[in-house]
C-alpha cells in the first residue's frame, strides 16, 4: 500500500475527532494535578488542522508538516503549542528531500520527538507527553525495517496505550503537577493521555488503509 499526503486530511480529523470525543475525560485528568487547559489548548489547534486539512493533505510530506508546525505554535496555547510545533518543524527538515516510506516515516518521528525533549528540557519518565512520544519513535525505529506495517501500527497501539498508562505512577517533575509532589502520584498524565489517543486513532485509520489494500 502506498501511503501519500492525502493520508493526512483522514488521520488530521480523526486525531480531531477522537479528542472531541474525549475532551471530558483528559480535561478531568488536567484538572486532578494541573491547570485545566491542556484539552482546550490542543481542541484549538487540531480545528484549525482539520480547517485547512484538505489543503494540506495536497503538499508533499515535508511542506505539509512544517505547514502543521506553524499552525500548531501560532494557534495552540500553552506549551503544547510550542511542542507540537517543534515536533512537526522537526519532522519536516529530516523528511526533506527523502522518498517516503516507514523508514523515512520512522527517522523524521524520532529526529521529532527529539526536537521535543530539547525544547521541553524533558525526558521519559517525567510524566508528560514523551512518555507516550518516547516508545512510540523507538518502537517505530527498531520495526519500521522489517515489519509489515498493519503489524507496525498494531505495536505503535500497544506501546502508546502503555506508555500513558506508565504515567499514573510516575512523581511529576515538569509543569503545574510538580507543584504537587507525591499528590501527582495516582493520576494519569492528561498530555499523555492526549497523546495515545491521537496516536491510536491515526494508526486506526491507516489500518483501515491496510484492510482496503
Amino acid at each position: 500500500m502506498q501511503i501519500t499526503p492525502l493520508i493526512l486530511e483522514k488521520t488530521i480529523r480523526a486525531a480531531n475527532d477522537v479528542i472531541e470525543q474525549n475532551a471530558e475525560e483528559v480535561a478531568e485528568l488536567d484538572r486532578a494535578i494541573g491547570d485545566g487547559d491542556h484539552v482546550i489548548n490542543i481542541q484549538r489547534g487540531l480545528k484549525v488542522l482539520a480547517e485547512q486539512a484538505t489543503d494540506i493533505s495536497q503538499l508533499e510530506w515535508s511542506v505539509a508538516w512544517k505547514k502543521m508546525g506553524m499552525l500548531c505554535m501560532s494557534k495552540i496555547g500553552g506549551a503544547s503549542g510550542s511542542l507540537f510545533g517543534t515536533l512537526f518543524v522537526a519532522m519536516a527538515k529530516d523528511s526533506n528531500d527523502k522518498v517516503f516510506d516507514t523508514l523515512a516515516f520512522s527517522s523524521a518521528l524520532l529526529a521529532g520527538v527529539e526536537a521535543m525533549k530539547l525544547r521541553g528540557k524533558s525526558a521519559a519518565g517525567e510524566k508528560t507527553m514523551l512518555d507516550v512520544l518516547i516508545p512510540v519513535a523507538v518502537v517505530l525505529q527498531e520495526n519500521a525495517a522489517e515489519d509489515a506495517l498493519s503489524d507496525l501500527l498494531i505495536k505503535v497501539k500497544e506501546t502508546a496505550i502503555l506508555g500513558m498508562e506508565s504515567t499514573e505512577n510516575m512523581l511529576a517533575t515538569k509543569g503545574r503537577a510538580s507543584f504537587l509532589e507525591e499528590r501527582s502520584v495516582g493520576h494519569i498524565d492528561a498530555g499523555a493521555r492526549s497523546s495515545q489517543l491521537m496516536i491510536c486513532a491515526i494508526a486506526d485509520v491507516l489500518l483501515q488503509e491496510c484492510e482496503a489494500g
